[in-house]
This record gives structure tokens, C-alpha cells and sequence, in this order.
């Protein structure tokens, strides 16, 4: 049996995801696939570094040293083909507070920010909350896939943008963007003089037939241009240590955002978010080829249920992460009704479209990332609520 197989306990661990459902959905006795971590261990080597490291006692401030910075360097060189400096490295408690920090430091309140939705939720509210002004060239949804509008996209720029957040591979539809697809968005940012903001949290979780590009590594003008935002936690499962980095080549780019790190008086990160990142980048590779087994073999799995038993919606095939966008309008029903027939009949808390912005009314986010036992309960609880 496979480890990945063990269903844990979560409840009462402060999970988001597995004690918040009654905060979130109004209703404890439904399954959470929402939230985007995994029900799984994290590897063994990660988790005997942070028990060593508790074992010696102390937790005094602790900065991050140059060990980490180069297991990050390492990692970008072998896993993606990318060869970055150890002085473009700087941190942050995660990707979210990154995105606001570059948002701050490279804006002004009244600012233009291009989103191209669907995408991940928080692109929305940290340019609202930071007082920008959102600018969004929607995704073009054909035949079950998702690609760029260029055109579109260059309209959307002209109109005076400062800054674009791409989410690469995309959250929620599990795109991973192609070099010629990402050579043009960068190609017409330059044009317009507007800096790029590459989400690459889920880098590391792109299935076969599929290569993640990171944007910056294209060319030395995109490179200069770019502030990649990376982080363990999507890919080892380490998301509550809170720990990411930003790769700021550029580095006038890089004393700006430095500048807001001072006004916030952030200057380093938690201690065993610094013991698991790198451990994690150190020794996780063995694992990390693992679990894209089983979730290759968990998307198999959800693609043939939906297929034979619930034809009326459409699995956008994923190309990496391990969250599933599952197509529902062909049920006709409001999105409320799609929530509610859920929850209540089904006793299954997903996410709703309608969170990811414009062009994700009708859809769901499912979150697969579990032991295979827990996804056929989930999927028999959509069969439920939805067949």
C-alpha cells in the first residue's frame, strides 16, 4: 500500500481546512476539499530536520543564511533549468504577503494591476485592499481549455498598467503556460513598460507531457523585468511554516521592495520555516516524484468517474497543481443552487467559481491532494449532489 494511503486525523490541528468549515460554509458534517493543502506527510527528511532542530531547544532569533539560499538556487537550476543568484533571494511568510509587499513597492495607490481571471482569489483583494485599480483581460475558455487572449491582453495594457500578476501554472484552471505563450505576454509587458509579477507556487507540480518555464528565464529582458515568487509549501505540504522567497534579479526592483520590508519591520523568517524550506529543497526530490504519481493517478481516477458518471460536467484537464476546475454550467443552475445542492445534499465544501472573478460562474475547485479513500468519498458526494 502506497503511504499516501493513510487517511490522518486533521480535525482539531487549527486546519483552515478541516476546522474552519463551519465558519466558511455554515456546516460542519460536509467533506472539505476546498483549501489548497495537501491530507498528507510532508517527506521524512523534512520533518526529522524540524525535530532536530526542536530537540536542540532554543528558538532565538534566527536569520536566514546562505546554506538556504543556495539549496533554493540548487533546487531552480536542477528542477527547472534556471541558474539564479543567491543575492536575488529575498523572503517572505508566504506568496500572499509577497504579492502585497511587491504591490506596495512598486505602485502607487490609484495604480493599474492586470489579472487575467479566472485566477486565484487573492489577486483580487490584495489590489483592491492596497487601494489599485484591477485591470482584467479574462482567460479565453474553449472546448475545455483555457488560452490567451493576446489581443485582449494588449488592450488591457494599454491602459496604463504598472504591473501584472501571472499565476504560472494557473490556479484554479492547472494550465501550465507554454514558452511561446509566455514570450508574448512578456514581450508586450515590455512594450509597455509594465513589470511582472510571476506566481510560481505550484512550479514544482506539473504532470508529464508538461514543462513549467519559469518567465524570467526566457531572456535577459524578461529576466530584468520579473519578480518570481516561489515556496515549499504547495509542493511539500509546508504551508503553515510560512516561508517563501522572492528571485528579484532587477536589483532597483529588489531596493524597493527591500524598503517596504523595512517600513514593516520584517527581516527574516520563522525558524523552522527556514529548517523545512531547506530541508525540503534539500532532500525532497524523491518524494516530491512520488506524490505526482499518485495525484497523476488521482486525476485519472476523478477523470473517468466524472466521464461515466457524470457526463453533463467537464474536468478541464489539468496540467499541473492538484486542484481540479470542474465545468458545471451544463447543469443550468445558478451558482448558489450549485453551492447549496453541495453542501446539502452532497455534504461536500468546494470552492465556487464565482471566487476566481469573471468566467468562473458555474465552475467548482476541487482539491485532490488527499489519499485516494477520501477522493472516491468526495467524488460519490458530487455524484450526489450533482447526478
Amino acid at each position: 500500500m502506497s503511504k499516501f494511503e493513510e487517511i490522518i486525523d486533521r480535525k482539531g490541528s487549527s486546519s483552515v481546512k478541516w476546522d474552519l468549515t463551519k465558519t466558511v460554509f455554515g456546516k460542519e458534517d460536509v467533506l472539505p476539499m476546498w483549501v489548497a493543502d495537501m491530507d498528507f506527510l510532508p517527506p521524512q527528511n523534512v520533518l526529522e530536520a524540524l525535530q532536530n532542530r526542536l530537540k536542540h531547544g532554543i528558538f532565538g532569533y534566527t536569520f536566514v543564511g546562505d546554506e538556504t539560499a543556495a539549496s533554493i538556487k540548487d533546487w531552480m537550476e536542477k528542477r527547472h533549468g534556471w541558474n539564479i543568484e543567491k543575492t536575488w533571494l529575498q523572503y517572505s511568510p508566504g506568496v500572499v504577503p509577497a504579492i502585497s509587499t511587491i504591490i506596495q513597492a512598486l505602485t502607487e495607490p490609484g495604480d493599474k494591476v492586470l489579472v487575467q481571471s479566472p485566477v486565484y482569489t487573492p489577486f483580487f483583494s490584495l489590489v483592491e485592499d492596497n487601494e489599485r485599480e484591477i485591470v482584467n483581460s479574462q482567460l479565453d475558455y474553449r472546448e475545455g481549455s483555457y488560452s490567451i487572449d493576446n489581443h485582449a491582453f494588449e488592450e488591457s495594457l494599454k491602459t496604463g498598467v504598472k504591473l501584472f500578476l501571472l499565476c504560472n501554472p494557473h490556479n484554479p484552471s492547472g494550465r501550465v503556460w507554454t514558452k511561446e505563450e509566455l514570450t508574448k505576454m512578456a514581450e508586450l509587458c515590455h512594450k509597455y513598460n509594465v513589470v511582472i509579477v510571476s506566481d510560481e507556487i505550484h512550479s514544482d507540480l506539473v504532470y508529464e507531457r508538461h514543462t513549467h518555464t519559469p518567465l524570467a528565464s526566457l531572456h535577459d529582458t524578461f529576466r530584468d523585468m520579473t519578480i518570481t515568487c516561489i515556496a515549499p509549501s504547495k509542493t511539500f505540504n509546508l504551508a503553515g511554516l510560512q516561508a517563501s522567497a522572492m528571485i528579484t534579479p532587477n536589483s532597483e526592483l529588489r531596493e524597493k521592495i527591500a524598503g517596504i520590508h523595512k517600513r514593516q519591520g520584517f527581516f527574516t523568517l520563522n525558524t523552522f520555516g527556514i529548517i523545512g524550506m531547506e530541508a525540503a529543497y534539500r532532500h525532497g526530490e524523491t518524494w516530491l516524484e512520488e506524490i505526482l504519481a499518485y495525484l497523476q493517478e488521482n486525476v485519472r481516477v476523478t477523470k473517468r468517474f466524472i466521464a461515466d458518471q457524470l457526463p453533463d460536467l467537464k474536468l478541464v484537464d489539468p496540467e499541473g497543481t492538484y486542484l481540479l476546475w470542474i465545468d458545471c454550467t451544463k447543469l443550468n443552475l445558478s451558482d448558489e443552487d450549485l453551492k447549496e445542492r453541495l453542501l446539502d445534499k452532497g455534504k461536500l465544501a468546494l470552492e465556487p467559481g464565482t471566487k476566481y472573478g469573471p468566467g468562473g460562474e458555474g465552475f467548482v475547485r476541487m482539491n485532490i491532494a488527499c489519499p485516494r479513500g477520501t477522493l472516491l468519498d468526495g467524488l460519490e458526494r458530487l455524484k450526489k449532489a450533482l447526478g
